[in-house]
């Protein structure tokens, strides 16, 4: 319900703007000549700022003339490539971001000699991350390894979502009550029983949201390596592709646009089902 009204809001907000704000937007400083200055308000005339009826309407035309499927149709089929590789990217990230957490709650050493590293690794541009991570799968691909390209955009995106599964697993595990340890002490139990039995159920409402957060975090990273590395087929190549033709067709960008919105949502959503078999283990879930 908030969900929906949040984007009532945004779509209300638009065209409120769109109606009183400038033509040419709000320049400060410059010396007048075209390009100088600032610009502190966007300009509202309709090839920079399209109504979203128009927007909307774009979605059921055709994608470039003549007889190619409407926009729709070519958003949905490059959001089911990018939604594919985004889950790759997810998965790989889970499963590193789960070990390095694992790893740093079971020695503190590790966690202070690791964790450190892993929040400065997040600061790194992934624009400028993601062509190396190509470069190096080219030379694997050459050196006689297959390596697709959309493997590379898989890793790229699993950059961003291996940070918040990490922390998550170090925060969950380390969520249970020293009253509860000290029972399983008592029992006997050794380590790995008590990681089955009292850290993983008691991390479950860290892991939920960090799952979530990585689902997102996945599909960022796979539209941004598209767009980095040129890889065809997917969302984000096309959203460069009609950036390129805004200036004659304003409204087609925002079809892909509102592809990798839905794409996100669709990412977290699905995670999120996770958690319908695990609501015994969701007091007090934490928020992402």
């Amino acid at each position: 319900m908030w969900g929906v009204l949040g984007i009532v809001a945004v779509l209300v907000i638009w065209e409120l703007y769109k109606f009183l704000g400038p033509a040419e937007g709000v320049t400060i400083g410059g010396d007048g000549s075209a390009g100088s200055g600032v610009m502190i308000l966007p300009r509202t005339h309709d090839r920079a700022m399209p109504h979203v009826w128009d927007m909307v309407a774009r979605l059921f035309e055709s994608t470039s003339g003549g007889d190619t499927p409407p926009l729709w149709v070519t958003v949905v089929s490059a959001a089911l490539v990018t939604l594919g590789i985004a889950a790759v990217g997810w998965i790989i990230g889970v499963v590193v971001g789960a070990i390095l957490g694992l790893a740093m709650q079971r020695w503190r050493i590790v966690e202070w000699g690791l964790l450190p590293w892993i929040v400065v690794s997040q600061i790194v541009p992934l624009i400028a991350f993601a062509p190396v991570v190509n470069a190096i799968g080219n030379q694997i691909d050459r050196g006689g390894t297959p390596w697709p390209q959309w493997l590379s955009v898989a890793v790229i995106a699993s950059y961003l979502a291996f940070f918040p599964v990490a922390v998550g697993v170090l925060r969950g595990l380390a969520a249970p009550d020293r009253i509860h340890l000290d029972l399983m002490r008592t029992y006997a139990s050794g380590y790995w029983s008590t990681l089955a039995r009292l850290r993983i159920p008691a991390a479950v409402p860290y892991l939920l949201p960090a799952l979530r957060l990585a689902a997102a975090n996945a599909v960022l990273g796979a539209v941004v390596a598209e767009v980095s590395i040129g890889m065809r087929g997917g969302i984000g190549r096309m959203l460069i592709q009609l950036a390129g033709q805004a200036s004659s067709d304003p409204a087609a960008p925002w079809g892909p646009t509102f592809g990798s919105i839905a794409l996100g949502l669709i990412a977290a959503g699905s995670v999120a089902l996770l958690g319908l078999g695990l609501r015994n283990y969701r007091r007090g879930e934490a928020t992402a």
